[in-house]
This record gives C-alpha cells, sequence and structure tokens, in this order.
C-alpha cells in the first residue's frame, strides 16, 4: 500500500475505513490463519510464511473499552495475490495469526541477514 506520509491520512482512524482504502489499492483478498498456514478465503489455497511477505500493519484501539482493539495486516504472496488479515488484541488474539505472523517477520530477518 503506499500511503502518502506528508498527506492526511484519515481512512486510519477507524478500521472500516482503512480496510476501504486498502481494498481500493489492490489489496482484495481475505486471508485467514489457519494451523496449516494462511488461507485464501476465496480460492482456499494455502500459504507457507517463506511465501507471505507484510507490507504494513494498522493497530486499532477500542474507545470505550481497551479490549475492542485489532490489527490488520496487509499482506502480499509470492504468487502476487494481496489481501488482508485482521486479528484481536490481547485476550481477542488468533494464536494461528500470531505464529504466523512471527514466523512471517523471522523468515524476512533472515532474508535480510543473509
Amino acid at each position: 500500500m503506499k500511503a502518502d506520509i506528508n498527506s492526511s491520512t484519515p481512512y486510519i482512524q477507524s478500521m472500516v475505513s482503512c480496510l476501504s482504502k486498502v481494498v481500493d489499492d489492490g489489496y482484495k483478498e481475505d486471508f485467514v490463519a489457519t494451523k496449516e498456514g494462511l488461507e485464501s478465503s476465496s480460492t482456499r489455497k494455502l500459504y507457507g510464511p517463506n511465501e507471505v511477505k507484510v507490507i504494513t500493519s494498522f493497530r486499532f484501539e477500542g474507545f470505550s473499552d481497551p479490549h475492542d482493539s485489532a490489527v490488520l495486516y496487509v499482506l502480499e504472496t509470492s504468487d502476487g495475490v494481496k489481501g488482508t488479515l485482521i486479528d484481536g488484541c490481547g485476550n481477542l488474539a488468533d494464536p494461528f495469526v500470531y505464529k504466523f505472523i512471527l514466523d512471517v517477520e523471522a523468515r524476512n530477518e533472515k532474508v535480510l541477514i543473509n
């Protein structure tokens, strides 16, 4: 996603407006993290951590309840599929999302170091 840091970014104010913006930018696929990997909702194709890149992420805090928080991950796969993955925070976090994103980040660190 290309965001102009110097301009106003009102789409970041809410999850819905941010999601709408990233979809408009071409990140249309809905991904789901499973025990087996990252799954495309439309094709059911599974991706491993070595096939996914985190483009950016946004964290949203609940206004009235700190437990009402979420993270929006903007992702791209090695075969060019662009989409999003949403996770809760704290007690509402999905352990499959957490593990998958950690594995992706660890893989990316290895690539940068080598």
